[in-house]
């Protein structure tokens, strides 16, 4: 099953890069059902808090009418950044499955582990690697692509 939750935060990052925002999808599952989805809105909703992790939690909270979602796994493609890991200690996620780690801005062992090295009132399980391979790959074609439409805009504006 946890295959098939990565694959739906899979489609979440989809939506996300169709819109030329870094392709990055989470779901959120309790007892077995996805209840909320989000991907990556920063660019289109120009707020530096519109990440996957956070408009799912958002949604989760709203569909459960509490912001204890304490019986709730994540499913998240890309390793958390401090914000996301933030509210997903807070709002008492059981547990988040990762796909592809982030060497710049993750938190879950990349650049420091929130969830292990420190103490909080709330412990969350993490996994990691979960369709690793396939969570890389949309990042690192999304990224070629990005630089492609960078060029050609920089070459538009010099003519």
């Amino acid at each position: 099953m946890q295959e098939y939750y990565m694959e739906q935060a899979l489609k979440e990052a989809e939506k996300a890069y169709k819109k030329l925002e870094v392709p990055v999808g989470a779901v959120i599952v309790k007892d077995g059902k996805i209840i909320a989805k989000g991907h990556n809105q920063k660019e289109t909703k120009t707020d530096t808090t519109k990440h996957a992790e956070i408009i799912a939690i958002q949604k989760a909270s709203k569909k459960l009418k509490s912001w204890r979602l304490t019986d709730c796994e994540m499913y998240v493609t890309l390793e958390p950044c401090t914000m996301c890991a933030g509210a997903i200690i807070n709002s008492r996620i059981k547990k988040i499955y990762i796909g592809a780690m982030d060497e710049k801005t993750g938190v879950a062992g990349s650049v420091l582990n929130i969830f292990e090295d420190y103490t909080f009132n709330h412990k969350v399980e993490v996994e990691k690697g979960i369709k690793k391979e396939e969570c890389e790959n949309i990042l690192k074609q999304f990224f070629k692509e990005l630089r492609k439409i960078k060029k050609r805009r920089k070459k538009c504006s010099i003519e």
